[in-house]
């Protein structure tokens, strides 16, 4: 009797400290423990209804155009009842130190649909433009930006083309600026941006030698009903050519592809290196429940990549309804023990949103 005493008063203990963890972390906002700001851009930017493509370039003269509080609906700035196409414009300088960091763009919530130029270069997409419209109004826009698009001692421009169908629309709420990550999977070769892409299906097209200079090119991460396959189910593939940095060659590494909608198989310089869901013979017949919820992070064979020289990646996937592709990040080339750490610390802030019985298991399993 008095052991199974014992055994409970440290069981109430254990669950006690376990409640006290939960509650500190969970008292914590999301946004502190994962970033860190670089430079706030909430305040005027310059804004246009209408749709011109030369809007998005960094050159383009915007001096004329009126100007609108980000974030806001653009209803409460002067714009009520008006659905459509418009644009903003923010022009700013880096503070000095920023080449030496990782940077992202927040935009907060966009709605209803967006693309965000970058000097102007195309650096993602949310939601889809008519004809097949996709509403993302709550989802968070969180972008990479890539170094080579960046102007660290001068003016930078960010383009930034919205499409609302109803309601408020633009870029509405959240923490609009430039951020460094803090506990974030950011890979030491980032791979997101233009791929070659193809629908159909040949075995061949996971060869390295394949030639597909013919091939049109596609954004990724985003689905492809944004960039001009619209309604469009079955087969396609996606093929990068990289170069893979020489000071990676002893390291284990993992491939990083994100989110793909459905199922996926994946080559590195022809051979195989992983795979999510099964195409069957009859791919209508897959099972596809949950695939394009699962991240897809594999393991790199050593010896499958050549360093200091051209890389292949090919993507086989398969879309059986609704949207497809490699529609969300992070893209890119990551070292395992990176991945590991910051695996580690998703599953620990899961556990902490399913709450201390949770937390409870991951400290004492």
């Amino acid at each position: 009797m008095k052991r199974e005493t014992v055994f409970d008063n440290s069981v109430v203990k254990y669950k006690i400290l376990a409640i006290l963890i939960l509650l500190f972390i969970s008292s914590l906002p999301a946004s502190a423990k994962d970033w860190k700001s670089v430079l706030d851009l909430r305040g005027k930017w310059k804004f246009q209804l209408g749709d011109e493509t030369e809007w998005a370039g960094k050159s383009f003269n915007d001096s004329e155009w009126e100007e609108i509080f980000v974030p806001s609906s653009w209803e409460d700035e002067g714009f009520p009842g008006y659905d459509g196409y418009a644009w903003y414009r923010k022009h700013f300088k880096l503070p000095s130190g920023a080449e030496k960091k990782t940077l992202y763009l927040h935009l907060g919530c966009i709605d209803d649909v967006s693309e965000v130029y970058f000097n102007g270069i195309l650096v993602g997409i949310s939601g889809c433009f008519p004809p097949d419209f996709m509403t993302a109004y709550n989802t968070e826009v969180i972008l990479r930006i890539p170094p080579k698009s960046i102007n660290y001692e001068g003016e930078n421009v960010i383009a930034v083309r919205v499409y609302d169908t109803q309601l408020a629309g633009g870029i509405v709420q959240g923490k609009i600026g430039i951020y460094e990550p803090i506990d974030f999977a950011i890979p030491e070769i980032a791979l997101d941006g233009m791929w070659k892409f193809k629908r159909g299906d040949s075995e061949q097209w996971k060869n390295p030698e394949f030639d597909d200079h013919t091939w049109k090119e596609i954004f990724v991460p985003a689905v492809w009903e944004t960039q001009d396959y619209s309604n469009y189910d079955g087969f396609a593939w996606y093929r990068l050519h990289f170069d893979m940095p020489k000071e990676y060659a002893q390291d284990e590494l993992i491939l990083l592809l994100g989110m793909i909608d459905d199922l996926d198989e994946t080559y590195i310089n022809g051979e195989k290196i992983g795979h999510t869901g099964k195409i069957l013979r009859n791919p209508w017949n897959s099972n596809i429940d949950g695939k394009y919820q699962t991240i897809r992070a594999y393991t790199i064979p050593s010896g499958v990549l050549k360093p200091g020289t051209e890389n292949i990646i090919a993507v086989r996937v398969f879309d059986v309804e609704g949207y497809g592709g490699i529609y969300q990040g992070p893209i890119g080339i990551i070292t395992e023990e990176k991945y590991r750490k910051w695996k580690k610390n998703r599953n620990w802030e899961e556990k902490v949103r399913k709450g201390p019985w949770e937390i409870f298991d991951l400290i004492f399993d």
